[in-house]
């Protein structure tokens, strides 16, 4: 006999963006899920989206996506994201959760190892973030502008920040942003001129937003090629922000991995050091206070790191977008950030899959 593929069970996760944490959006998910006769659960999550688990057949479960993206009661709903997957438990309820750590369905649900089960909803997030903003001047010349407008729309107030509130609002600790290298020098003199005109034009407003959000800032590179203007206000973000660990902010000007190591090696010659190992190799580097980076993005498409903190990014994850940066917005970041959080993490051993790697934290 013939299987009806509509009354299959199929499981869906889907992730609710907008005006959505209120406790009537999720009280009108449960009866529309009840009255359709789907199970599963809803929750609130840190970032401020929803999350909802669905089984059911599949033929239900997509009118009852479509009636979630008209907004049901007071909610404001800007965007719906739907992730088909491989079912690993059967609900016989649909449930909301209302804590971090919780049970799911402990009474109902039907699982192969027990009764219950305990999901720990931790971020999966990195510790330390570096972008490589690449693609400035070609998303400019490709739309007929200036090299230099791509560098102005990339380092505007606005986006700065919501790239910065985002990576604190994640729980990222540290966000390394590589704004000139030590090969840049090489450009044309006209346009470094207006790269550094430009970061002279933005660290009042980063003081203020520092100081706002706690944010402590640091230089990466070498200060003795750079305008003394700029590396005089630099040292005054340094100074200014070093109390506050909010979120730690790393601008890297002038800065290239090879010449880093250099300086680093020639600081051991001078302090006449005779015998060096990795730790203490890490205190002549410019990240001597600073973890290792967990995750390296580079945008426009390239696909090499261009010796971005060489030394430190031995088991640094790497993520390459085809998106220029004057549109690597929040919604890429968190791909970025998504992406890296289905990742095993070996370090040179043996991998541990999660028992539930199905909820790891996503953004």
């Amino acid at each position: 006999m013939p299987v009806n593929k509509d009354n299959e069970l199929k499981e869906v996760e889907i992730e609710v963006f907008g005006r959505v944490q209120g406790v009537n959006f999720r009280s009108n998910l449960k009866k529309q899920a009840d009255l359709m006769s789907l199970k599963g659960y809803v929750m609130n999550r840190q970032d401020g989206s929803v999350i909802v688990v669905l089984q059911g057949s599949e033929k239900k479960i997509k009118n009852f996506i479509s009636w979630v993206k008209k907004g049901p009661g007071f909610s404001r709903v800007d965007n719906v994201v739907c992730t088909w997957k491989e079912q690993k438990v059967r609900y016989s309820a649909f449930d909301i959760v209302r804590e971090n750590k919780f049970v799911i369905d402990k009474a109902k649900s039907i699982i192969n190892f027990g009764k219950s089960l305990i999901i720990d909803n931790t971020r999966s997030v990195p510790t330390h973030v570096l972008i490589i903003p690449d693609g400035n001047r070609r998303w400019a010349r490709e739309r007929g502008l200036r090299a230099d407008f791509g560098h102005y729309t990339s380092a505007s107030d606005e986006r700065l920040m919501e790239l910065f509130l985002e990576t604190k609002k994640m729980g990222i600790k540290y966000f390394s942003l590589w704004g000139f290298s030590t090969e840049n020098w090489k450009r044309d003199e006209k346009e470094i001129k207006s790269i550094f005109k430009l970061i002279l034009s933005k660290i009042k407003k980063l003081k203020e937003e520092a100081h706002k959000h706690r944010i402590r800032f640091r230089h990466l590179g070498r200060k003795d090629r750079l305008p003394k203007k700029l590396v005089k206000e630099l040292e005054k973000l340094e100074e200014e922000t070093k109390e506050y660990n909010s979120l730690n902010v790393q601008l890297m000007l002038d800065y290239g991995g090879r010449d880093e190591i250099i300086r680093a090696v020639n600081k051991i010659i001078k302090e006449g050091v005779k015998s060096i190992n990795e730790e203490n190799f890490k205190k002549y580097l410019d990240t001597a206070e600073i973890p290792d980076p967990d995750l390296i993005i580079r945008t426009s498409g390239e696909k090499r790191t261009s010796g971005a903190m060489p030394f430190q990014s031995t088991y640094a994850e790497l993520y390459f977008t085809e998106v220029y940066f004057p549109e690597f917005d929040v919604s890429e970041y968190k791909k970025a950030i998504k992406d890296y959080a289905k990742r095993i993490r070996r370090f040179g051993a043996t991998a541990k899959q999660d028992l539930m790697n199905s909820y790891i934290y996503k953004k």
